[in-house]
């Protein structure tokens, strides 16, 4: 099994193993770092690890969870061991100070936190050790580890648009993929060297090439499927699944060319409990109210920036009509980035090196200050903290007509930040809003109080390493 399902939110196994390793690990270095500093006996400082236990035990979620918010996982996908453990140094030296303010909050229990120089040598600790258990665990498991035999059934557009979209290393974590076995009188788009063409049925050919799971990517099911074939298959233990739902597991997105109604009413997801709501709500408010406090002085001094390059008669805050939950439009506001008639021609969608764009505009929209008034848009209740964003109606208008089920995204309140921003880079064309669509179809599809709080956390990454703005 290489996915685990967690509140309806799919996470990829050897992400699960490696996050229990590494907390282990950092277990390990806090008691070693407290063992050279207090103690130096051994049946001394067995008699006490229970004393010692729960500080340990602090240090390691406070330092996972700031892993999980700089993306430190994820990044061995994509940038490789040095990536990780660099992302890692970064994760440890903003967890000292964290692990510190714990100590704050509970310091009749977390003695042991309370000081800096054991929260300095276990984070050093942990930083090589982490890398050698590391090392280990990615030369033992090797690339394939957890990975899934999957056969598809069918070789069609379905079939193709599952080769095409799921090709690429970091979609294809889960799964290697065996090949496609073409249906008779079905149109072929697959290329042929990825096509298998069993001399026997498919029970007979598992046996001899044995796959965990078949997906079933045909085109028209009205014209058979080999049925007793593929329940000979499932009771032997091999997993049938939809295509559609194949795609959403294993790319965390929605395949909106595949998508159909029917499969829209009689998935799961998309339901949302009455209890949920109220979580939700209370998150939105604790979240905004303790980013606010965080970032007031920061607001303060874009402000004095804002006045001081373009005169104090300059407007500072920018206000725009956006389109909200159920399609009602309501005013968004941020910090003005633009110059003050940067829309006289009509409404434009931003760019890259945008020169409508000043120079302090330029820096807090690199680094997402420019969004921090919404804050005030969640509080009043027109935004959530987490959702799609949300988007002009000039723009909606034009999108809906092109793009299927885009309407859909008005289902839930748009959002200060979001699955597809952390997914996807900025959008500046259709393509690009396509692509962020099968994100926030994914979001709306499997929203969870788990899911916003993921998001928030890896939030951190978007802003501290400029992902998507423009």
């Amino acid at each position: 099994m290489a996915h685990v399902r967690l509140f309806r939110h799919y996470i990829h196994v050897p992400f699960v193993i490696l996050g229990l390793i590494d907390f282990s690990v950092l277990v390990c270095s806090f008691l070693l770092a407290t063992f050279f500093r207090y103690f130096g006996d051994d049946a001394y400082f067995f008699e006490n690890l229970s004393l010692i236990l729960p500080s340990a035990a602090v240090f390691s979620s406070v330092n996972l969870l700031t892993m999980i918010a700089v993306g430190v996982h994820q990044s061995r996908l994509e940038e490789g061991m040095s990536g990780m453990m660099l992302r890692t140094i970064m994760a440890l030296v903003i967890g000292i100070p964290a692990a510190g303010f714990s100590y704050l909050l509970a310091s009749e229990w977390l003695w042991y936190l309370g000081s800096s120089g054991v929260l300095t040598a276990a984070s050093v600790f942990g930083f090589f050790l982490l890398g050698i258990v590391r090392y280990v665990f990615f030369a033992v498991a090797g690339k394939d580890a957890f990975k899934r035999k999957v056969l598809v059934l069918g070789s069609g557009f379905r079939a193709q648009q599952l080769l095409e979209d799921l090709k690429t290393p970091f979609n294809r974590k889960g799964f290697t993929l065996t090949g496609f076995v073409p249906l008779p009188d079905e149109k072929t788009e697959v290329p042929e060297e990825f096509l298998l063409h069993p001399a026997t049925t498919l029970q007979r050919y598992i046996h001899e090439h044995p796959v965990s799971e078949i997906v079933v990517a045909v085109d028209d099911r009205r014209k058979g499927l080999p049925m007793e074939d593929l329940l000979e298959c499932k009771m032997e233990g091999v997993k049938i699944v939809e295509a559609l739902s194949f795609y959403e597991r294993e790319s965390r997105k929605v395949a909106l060319e595949m998508l159909t109604h029917g499969w829209l009413v009689f998935s799961d997801g998309f339901t949302v409990s009455s209890v949920f709501g109220f979580g939700k709500r209370s998150l939105d408010i604790l979240a905004s109210l303790a980013l606010l406090i965080v970032s007031l002085p920061l607001m303060v001094l874009t402000a004095i920036a804002i006045k001081i390059e373009d005169g104090l008669r300059a407007p500072i805050f920018y206000s725009q009509e956006r389109v909200g939950l159920n399609g009602k439009v309501f005013k968004v506001h941020k910090f003005r980035s633009m110059v003050t008639d940067a829309e006289k021609n009509g409404a434009v969608w931003a760019s890259k090196n945008d020169a409508r764009v000043t120079r302090v505009g330029d820096f807090i929209r690199k680094v997402r200050i420019d969004e921090l008034p919404q804050i005030f848009n969640v509080l009043n209740g027109t935004m959530a903290f987490v959702g799609p964003r949300p988007e002009r109606p000039v723009f909606v208008e034009e999108l809906s007509e092109k793009i299927p089920f885009y309407s859909e995204r008005h289902r839930v309140k748009p959002g200060v930040t979001g699955w597809a921003q952390l997914c996807f880079a900025y959008a500046d064309n259709e393509e690009d809003t396509k692509e962020k669509l099968r994100y926030d179809l994914y979001y709306i599809k499997n929203q969870s109080l788990l899911l916003d709080l993921l998001i928030i956390i890896q939030t951190v990454e978007v802003v501290l390493f400029k992902k998507g703005s423009r």
